[in-house]
């Protein structure tokens, strides 16, 4: 479901500092121009979100066929709450982060009218990828006094670990809800296709069509890469396991040279040091 994961290019800019490298940014619709050039201070956040946003759904589907693969060579913006500004106190200013998310990322999917199936299916996510953020938002404190004697005590709310969000996502994809538009009284809705299923709450993820198998390379598709010369689990019966990675063409095996660090000691004070251990090993890669 690579719908679920929405991308606009970005042009190779070195960092996006003033309201003419707005105009250059390409893959944004006008409005969205218009709010760089307004919160041109905030934009190189919004990348950097992206690049971590891209680089933890590598992360999470790295045994799955589709790996996130055609993320890796363009610079994009990506569907993601950044932490916005350091403020007047210490928390993470989620709100703001909050705000400015659902203004530039909503808005493509506003423009294209309440009508679209795929457009009420992309803010649902959208809003449910802030709820897993601002769900789990955690208290952390420090103690100030003698001898850490905890006399007084400093607590700010901040953001959960990006890994933490990470799962938290990927658990949801993986029980995603697939639905389909009906109209409620004057309103579009998204309902489950399958009325036996329960609902979805506003912190399920839902998709409209079931994914490809994502095995063979299709050139019309984005994301369809195939799984050929994927490296796989010849032991594993999961979807890293290259029974189903490979889907069912085979694979092959070579051995390879590894570089491991090996015989790490501690020095006083304070470091360690390792040696660097050399070892073949067998590497299995789908045909």
């Amino acid at each position: 479901m690579i719908e679920r994961v929405y991308l606009a290019k970005l042009s190779s800019v070195g960092s996006i500092r003033d309201e003419e490298t707005c105009e250059r940014l390409r893959g944004l619709i006008q409005r969205q121009v218009q709010i760089c050039k307004r919160s041109v201070e905030v934009m190189d956040a919004v990348r950097r979100g992206a690049q971590l946003a891209i680089d933890e759904c590598q992360f999470q589907f790295r045994n799955r066929r589709w790996n996130c693969s055609t993320l890796e060579t363009m610079p994009v913006f990506g569907k993601v709450v950044t932490q916005g500004f350091q403020w007047s106190g210490c928390s993470d200013n989620i709100a703001y982060g909050v705000a400015f998310s659902q203004s530039f990322v909503d808005v493509r999917e506003r423009s294209k009218g309440q009508s679209s199936s795929r457009a009420l299916m992309n803010l649902h996510n959208n809003e449910a990828g802030r709820k897993a953020i601002l769900s789990h938002m955690r208290v952390e404190c420090k103690c100030h006094g003698v001898s850490g004697s905890c006399e007084v005590k400093t607590c700010w709310k901040a953001m959960p670990p990006f890994r933490k969000v990470g799962n938290i996502i990927k658990e949801k994809f993986d029980g995603a809800t697939e639905v389909e538009q009906r109209k409620v009284g004057t309103t579009k809705v998204l309902v489950p296709r399958n009325s036996q299923f329960k609902p979805h709450t506003d912190e399920d993820l839902v998709y409209l069509d079931p994914s490809p198998d994502f095995c063979d390379f299709d050139p019309r598709t984005p994301g369809m890469l195939g799984t050929v010369g994927r490296q796989c689990n010849r032991t594993s019966k999961a979807i890293d396991g290259c029974e189903l990675m490979c889907c069912g063409r085979g694979f092959q095996t070579q051995e390879v040279e590894v570089v491991d660090r090996c015989s790490c000691k501690f020095h006083w004070c304070c470091y360690v040091k390792c040696k660097q251990c050399r070892k073949m090993v067998e590497m299995h890669t789908c045909r």
